[in-house]
């Protein structure tokens, strides 16, 4: 019975040792290993980048296709595919695969390794005097993977060899085993090898092809697509002036590489960002280990990070939940600030594309690229916005520095002049930075904004000031017990107010002018257009155009009161003002207060 159970255990260990040793062989080289390239990219203003990879690629012995690329996609956005007519791609695996490494040697150790067999004469420095012999490098000791796995506890997975510290030498007296750190010298008698091989883990991608019963091809026509962070691009224009009303607009793009190499690739620039659901979590057929690192020009906030999270079904709702785990890695390097995000870019930008070819950009580099050029007409104007100022009754709740910190803001408005492009050319103008120019000369920056074809934008160029501006309000009346509103009477206040325009440039100019008041208005003269502010739906009303309130909004309680009985009014005049010429604008208004 032992004699049984031990021959039993001797098969085993042989079986064993035969799979390990036809294991060993199928370890591919790492200069095997295919690189397929980039065809075509999509890139997004946010980063994000649909990349297609696509080609002929080598099959190792069992008909697959074998990648050292790890992609780190978007969940539910990677596709591999094949277009071979007798290959059916079966399955993508992503893993840790054992890999032959070829490097030049470095070291004495990386040297001694290189040349087995080779004739030296070693030198050893111990304690005492140097010790030098002639000998032949047989090999210096290690452990095999199959060895270890042999003995290992179960599902301890891959191991890689061990590597002992023991050269093994022939010498005149027999076989000498030397520790490698007693050599100081190793001279050889023929030109030594000058490449050692290595063993060592990779994050490899296996494309597993069916080719049913047919013996593999050498090559396999194989492609992946998917969607991935890592590639952006940044639109700027340049709005060069003729001073006759056409402006020739140019737009290019600030490219930035941060995920694989590109060469010679067809590369489609998008204005505007799709709905990604998915595009903080990434898909688990990228490894932990294979998530790159990008600059803070790339990165989002991530609220959940350091969570765990899972993907369900809620079958009483049938409502999709994302919770899959997400970690991002300490960077290894200080993050590149590469800038501020363009303000507005993307909220409300309908799909368009551009395409550029020939895009031959590395890891890491950054690319300037004209992208389109168009012919379009423009209008100067002068827009004058005049915004409302607090109630004179609510003053006295303000201190003596927030009231002149107020006067300070409302006094000398200034029209600002403004190019008004009408976008007649095939394509929409995206949010980005613009450069005015005129005869070679800049004229100043400001921000495009986006214009659908067919639409127009105001691009600011600067504060006219050979427009002159002067405003002066003041209260008229005040009428007490005016109306009553729950149980409570209110005064009305009227006040009016003066705009003076005096044009001192040597040309007649198209002026826009809007007053907001808190209120109700009354009057305009000049045939100024009177209403209401939708306060709900329309921020047009405020400073920013935003919704953002002014600084002294929060510096007082408003009264419950206020908005039943007050809103706030607009006036808007479309004029134009001959050169030297003067114009006054006229109106009224009047509040409710208790």
């Amino acid at each position: 019975m032992r004699k049984s159970l031990r021959q039993t255990v001797m098969v085993v260990f042989a079986m064993i040792g035969a799979m390990t040793a036809s294991a060993e062989i199928e370890v591919p080289r790492l200069e095997a290993l295919s690189r397929m390239p980039v065809k075509e990219v999509t890139v997004f203003k946010d980063g994000h980048a649909f990349v297609l990879h696509s080609g002929k690629m080598p099959t190792d012995t069992t008909g697959s296709v074998l990648m050292d690329y790890l992609p780190a996609p978007v969940l539910g956005t990677f596709w591999p595919y094949t277009s071979e007519k007798n290959a059916r791609l079966t399955a993508v695996t992503a893993g840790q695969r054992r890999v032959t490494v070829q490097r030049s040697p470095l070291t004495i150790r990386e040297l001694i390794e290189a040349n087995p067999g080779a004739e030296v004469v070693i030198t050893e420095a111990p304690n005492g005097a140097a010790l030098t012999y002639p000998a032949t490098i047989l090999s210096v000791t290690e452990r095999s993977w199959q060895e270890l796995e042999s003995v290992a506890p179960a599902n301890s997975g891959e191991l890689l060899s061990q590597k002992g510290n023991v050269v093994l030498l022939r010498t005149a007296e027999g076989v000498k085993a030397v520790e490698l750190s007693r050599i100081v010298d190793v001279t050889f008698k023929e030109t030594p090898k000058n490449a050692c091989s290595g063993v060592e883990f990779r994050n490899l991608l296996t494309l597993k092809l069916d080719w049913g019963t047919q013996k593999p091809a050498t090559t396999a026509d194989v492609g992946l697509m998917y969607l991935q962070r890592g590639i952006r691009w940044i639109p700027h224009y340049k709005i060069t002036i003729d001073g006759k009303g056409s402006a020739v607009v140019q737009l290019q793009a600030t490219l930035l590489n941060e995920l694989t190499d590109l060469e010679d690739v067809t590369c489609h620039l998008v204005i505007g960002v799709p709905t990604f659901q998915f595009k903080d979590t990434t898909d688990p057929i990228a490894l932990q280990q294979s998530l790159a690192q990008l600059s803070q020009y790339f990165q989002e906030s991530d609220p959940t990070a350091g969570q765990y999270q899972m993907l369900s079904n809620t079958l009483m709702t049938q409502a999709p939940r994302m919770r899959e785990y997400q970690q991002r890695e300490p960077a290894a390097a200080p993050a590149i600030d590469l800038g501020p995000d363009v303000v507005g870019a993307g909220n409300i930008e309908d799909l368009h594309i551009f395409t550029v070819k020939n895009i031959t950009l590395r890891k890491g580099q950054r690319m300037v690229v004209p992208v389109t050029e168009v012919t379009v007409p423009y209008q100067d104007v002068f827009v004058l916005e005049l915004p409302f100022a607090p109630p004179s009754d609510a003053w006295s709740n303000f201190n003596t520095q927030q009231q002149a910190e107020i006067a300070q803001l409302l006094s000398s408005p200034k029209a600002i002049h403004k190019l008004r492009l009408t976008n007649k050319s095939e394509h929409p103008f995206t949010t980005a930075p613009a450069l005015i120019v005129r005869e070679n000369r800049v004229l100043g920056q400001g921000l495009m904004t986006y214009t659908s074809t067919g639409g127009s934008s105001d691009l600011p160029i600067t504060a006219a000031v050979d427009i002159r501006v002067k405003k002066s309000d003041g209260e008229i009346k005040r009428t007490p017990n005016a109306t009553n509103w729950d149980g409570n009477n209110f005064a009305r206040i009227d006040l009016t107010g003066t705009l003076s325009l005096t044009n001192f440039r040597k040309n007649p100019v198209q002026l826009e002018i809007v007053r907001h008041v808190l209120g109700n208005i009354t009057e305009a003269s000049n045939d100024g257009k009177i209403e209401m502010v939708n306060v709900f739906e329309d921020s047009s009303y405020t400073p920013t155009g935003e919704g953002q309130y002014p600084r002294w909004w929060g510096w007082w309680s408003w009264p419950h009161w206020w908005s039943r009985l007050n809103g706030v009014g607009r006036i808007t005049w479309a004029i134009t003002l001959d050169s030297g010429k003067n114009i006054e604008l006229k109106y009224a208004w009047h509040y409710f207060w208790r």
